[in-house]
């Protein structure tokens, strides 16, 4: 099971948010590519990157610093934040390194690109669903919709995507402990694989998911925080 440290980028610089709420941040470096360094040097074989601004605003905002990131690390990338059209993704997947891309609002606005994205470039598209109280939430998480989290996964089965990436709004950045229960329901629900994000905290929640289907999970504040070193989660993650 793959450890992803998260990377969340706005204005530049790597912040973490509290709960997905854009005014409610911490700053943790304004040279992100120098967490990037750190994490790949702490056993990351993949890391998780997120233009929180291209998530609001639905464009590459970061583009420059998520490259400096790239160029300046020797593992692979999945990235994600404001890919709303072709043009857009199409920028992202031919930078050398990024292994993934990862379709949000746009997936649930317009579903029909995430096919003709994940036709074009298989196993290379990813979606996240976003979850308020099981309700899928788009636009950065400003809004939050009508649609059932494992309703809108089970409407993804044939398009072609690689994995569903699960957020649990609610958790991110609380040190709350993941919702599990949740992330089960919608991993045992399709047959795409799922990787977790939101409120892992300790190597207890790690293995915490022990027995669900999972490709893996990000961790994000735990790590910054210190509450979880990196090494020994990609150790526990590994004995899954």
């Amino acid at each position: 099971m793959t450890i992803f440290p998260a990377i969340d980028i706005k204005n530049g610089r790597c912040v973490r948010l509290t709960q997905g709420r854009m005014e409610d941040e911490t700053v943790y470096s304004d040279e992100p590519w120098e967490v990037a360094k750190k994490w790949e040097s702490m056993g990351a074989s993949v890391i998780h990157l997120v233009d929180l601004d291209g998530a609001v605003e639905g464009n590459a905002r970061n583009l420059p610093v998520i490259k400096k990131i790239i160029s300046d690390i020797n593992i692979p990338v999945q990235i994600g934040g404001g890919i709303r059209d072709v043009k857009t993704a199409e920028a992202y997947v031919s930078i050398p390194g990024v292994k993934r891309i990862i379709i949000g609002t746009a997936a649930y606005e317009n579903p029909a690109l995430v096919h003709t994205l994940a036709r074009k470039y298989p196993g290379r598209v990813a979606v996240g669903i976003d979850a308020k109280n099981g309700r899928v939430a788009i636009k950065g998480w400003v809004t939050v919709t009508d649609e059932r989290a494992s309703g809108f996964a089970k409407k993804l089965e044939g398009a072609g995507v690689a994995c569903i990436i699960y957020t649990d709004i609610s958790r991110d950045g609380m040190l709350a402990g993941p919702n599990v229960e949740a992330t089960r329901e919608i991993a045992e629900s399709v047959d795409i694989p799922v990787v977790a994000s939101g409120g892992i905290s300790s190597i207890a929640d790690i293995e915490s998911y022990r027995g669900v289907p999972l490709e893996g999970m990000i961790i994000g504040k735990a790590l910054y925080s210190g509450a979880i070193d990196l090494g020994e989660a990609v150790k526990a993650a590994g004995n899954l």
